[in-house]
C-alpha cells in the first residue's frame, strides 16, 4: 500500500497567457502560490517567503531563475523552492505541475516540507528594561543619550551651535551622576529608509529590514541606544531653511519602525523615556522645527519635561554667521538654560519610574492607523 498522498490537482489557467509573463500570484482556498516561465520551464512555489510573510508573486524573477520577494528580497528558485546559494538551508513548498489540454494543473498534494534557516534573533529583539532581568537597576543612574544631527566634513570640521549646547547639557547631566552617552549622527554610516512599509505595513519590521540584512549598517546604535539604553534622549539640531538638519530626517524616516510596532503589534517599544531637544540657527522657526520634533518623538511614545527645548535664533536678516558661532560661544544663559532643560528631563524621568504614565498598550482609537489593528483583529 502507497505512503503517497492522493494527488489534489487545481487548474491554474490558460497555460499559453500564464507563459506571457514570469511571475503571477494565484491563490487555491487559503494556499497563496508564485507561479513562475522561465526558460520554457512553469514552476510552482509557496507564495509566501519564509522571511517575514511577504508575497512571492508579487516579486519579480531575477536572471538565474529565483523567485525574489518584492518586500526585503530574498530568493527562491521558482522551482525547486531552495534559497539561492548561501541560503540553501531555507526552502518553500514546492509543487508538481503539469500542461493538459493548454491548462497549467497544480498538484496541492504534492507540496514539499517548507524550511527555515535557523536565524539568531537581533539583540535588539529583546529589550532589557530598567528594573527587569538583564536591564539596569531601577535606582541605577539615569542614561542620558545625546543625539546631534548636524552635517559637516569631517576633514574641515567647524563649529556647530547646537553641537555645542549638547555639550554642556551632557557635561551637566554627569554633574548630577546620570551616565551619558553622545551620538554625532554625521559619524555614523547608514542607508536611507527605502520604504518597505509602502509595500505593505507588515513588510516594516523591527529592528528595520536593513538593519537585520546588512551588518555594515550602523543604524543599529540608534536604535539601541533610544530604545534599549537611554532614560533622557537630547537631540539638536539646526535649522536649515526653517526645518530641522536633512540628517535628522534620515535618522527620523529609520526610526519609523519603532512606531510601526505600535501600528502593527500593539507594542510600544519606548515606555518611560524623555525626550527634549535643542534647536539653534542663524534664522528663525524654531516653533516649526520643534513641532515637528515633538510630534514624532511623541508618537514613539516618548514623554517631555515642562518647556521641552532650548532654542536660539538671531532672525532672518543675520546673516553673520561667524558672530552668530561667537554669540553662542559666549551665552551664559543659554548655558544656564540648557542646563535648567537637563534638570527637568531628569526630574520627570525619575518621577515617570514606576508610573504608569507611559504604558505599554494604548487605547488605539484615534491613534496612527488605527482602523488598520481594528481590520486585523477583525480576521
Amino acid at each position: 500500500m502507497s505512503d503517497d498522498p492522493i494527488p489534489d490537482w487545481h487548474d491554474l489557467g490558460d497555460a499559453t497567457e500564464l507563459a506571457q509573463a514570469p511571475l503571477h500570484e494565484r491563490k487555491i482556498g487559503r494556499t497563496r502560490l508564485a507561479v513562475s516561465y522561465v526558460d520554457g520551464d512553469f514552476g510552482v512555489v509557496s507564495g509566501v517567503c519564509n522571511h517575514v510573510g511577504g508575497p512571492l508573486g508579487q516579486g519579480r524573477v531575477d536572471a538565474r531563475g529565483y523567485v525574489t520577494c518584492p518586500w526585503h528580497g530574498w530568493k527562491f528558485h521558482h522551482v525547486t523552492g531552495v534559497g539561492e546559494p548561501g541560503f540553501e538551508e531555507d526552502r518553500l513548498p514546492a509543487y508538481t505541475t503539469k500542461v493538459e489540454d493548454g491548462r497549467l494543473w497544480v498538484d496541492l498534494a504534492s507540496a514539499t516540507a517548507r524550511r527555515k534557516k535557523p536565524h539568531a534573533p537581533h539583540p535588539l529583539v529583546q529589550i532589557r528594561r530598567r528594573g527587569e532581568p538583564g536591564g539596569p537597576a531601577k535606582d541605577a543612574p539615569r542614561r542620558v543619550l545625546g543625539i546631534s544631527t548636524t552635517q559637516m566634513d569631517p576633514a574641515n570640521p567647524r563649529t556647530s551651535t547646537s553641537e555645542m549646547l549638547l555639550e554642556v547639557a551632557l557635561a551637566h547631566a554627569a554633574a548630577r551622576g546620570a551616565e551619558t552617552q553622545m551620538i554625532r549622527v554625521r559619524e555614523l554610516s547608514f542607508r536611507h529608509c527605502e520604504g518597505y512599509y509602502s509595500k505593505s505595513a507588515q513588510a516594516c519590521t523591527w529592528p528595520c529590514s536593513i538593519t537585520q540584512m546588512d551588518a555594515s549598517d550602523q543604524m543599529d546604535r540608534v536604535y539601541e541606544g533610544v530604545v534599549a539604553w537611554a532614560d533622557v534622549i537630547l537631540v539638536a539640531t539646526p535649522i536649515r531653511w526653517g526645518a530641522a538638519s536633512s540628517l535628522y530626517f534620515k535618522m527620523a524616516e529609520r526610526m519609523n519602525c519603532i512606531q510601526n510596532q505600535i501600528t502593527l503589534a500593539d507594542k510600544v517599544l519606548m515606555q518611560n523615556k524623555v525626550a527634549a531637544f535643542i534647536v539653534t540657527g542663524g534664522q528663525d522657526n524654531i516653533q516649526a522645527v520643534v513641532g515637528q520634533m515633538l510630534t514624532f518623538f511623541g508618537e514613539l511614545g516618548c514623554a517631555f519635561p515642562q518647556f521641552p527645548f532650548v532654542g536660539h535664533s538671531r532672525g532672518w536678516s543675520a546673516e553673520d554667521m561667524e558672530n552668530n558661532v561667537g554669540y553662542v560661544a559666549r551665552s551664559e544663559s543659554l548655558r544656564e538654560g540648557t542646563r535648567g532643560l537637563v534638570d527637568r528631563a531628569l526630574s520627570l524621568s525619575n518621577a515617570l519610574q514606576g508610573s504608569e504614565a507611559c504604558a505599554a498598550e494604548i487605547a488605539r482609537g484615534g491613534r496612527k492607523a488605527h482602523a488598520l489593528t481594528e481590520r486585523r483583529s477583525e480576521e
